[in-house]
């Protein structure tokens, strides 16, 4: 998270949404289940309200922050034999990198299908609805009261994806320039030579439905 967005705040920020929503939903007599933050990494437009391709969305079941290395221990990293202290291990053809410098757990994929609440940390909340895959693997998904993927998506958090170019072993994380971060908001995840990066959006999950 960025340095000028506190965890404190940011968790502040979420519990104040939550407590708007709940007082929503007791009053439609809607059952939802609270559940200690998630995170969803996804691909879709930022315009967009629903659409396919969630097939290829992740999930963090927990904050993947804590558990992550900073880049300036990189090298030591690799002399672990790509172990993070927290148990995770590091892929040096599929890597994960945030705002902050800090290589990162990869998320599950892909996204289980289901109904998620997701939010932007701040005024936006929506009831996600990812589909069953269909008979090709692809799986639509759709964000109720129109809200975009862009409404939900928290800005503070960014993450990216890298996948080497040219071959195992050419993408590397070792001379990225540590002085850019953290980021600014709103500025993105650097070009990495030899690397193909995708920029993911990042969704709050702070509850589930209760089917009746």
């Amino acid at each position: 998270m960025h340095k000028k967005y506190s965890r404190r705040w940011f968790l502040s920020s979420v519990i104040s949404i939550a407590s708007l929503f709940w007082s929503s939903t007791a009053s439609a007599q809607v059952k939802v289940r609270r559940v200690r933050n998630q995170y969803i990494a996804s691909l879709g437009a930022p315009d967009a309200t629903s659409g396919t391709g969630a097939e290829t969305w992740g999930i963090w079941e927990e904050d993947p922050g804590p558990k992550g290395v900073w880049l300036r221990f990189y090298k030591l990293l690799r002399k672990a034999g790509n172990l993070a202290p927290s148990g995770w291990r590091f892929d040096i053809d599929d890597w994960w990198l945030d705002e902050n410098g800090l290589l990162m757990k990869a998320p599950k994929f892909p996204i289980p299908p289901g109904r998620y609440y997701v939010t932007n940390g701040e005024e936006h909340i929506s009831l996600l609805t990812i589909d069953e895959p269909d008979h090709l693997g692809q799986q639509r998904w759709k964000l109720s009261d129109g809200k975009t993927i862009a409404n939900v998506t928290h800005g503070p958090c960014r993450s990216a994806r890298y996948t080497p170019q040219n071959g195992s072993g050419s993408c590397t994380p070792q001379d990225i320039s540590l002085e850019q971060f953290p980021l600014e908001l709103g500025q993105q995840l650097p070009n990495v030579q030899n690397c193909d990066k995708m920029n993911y959006s990042v969704l709050i999950v702070f509850a589930f439905p209760v089917d009746s």
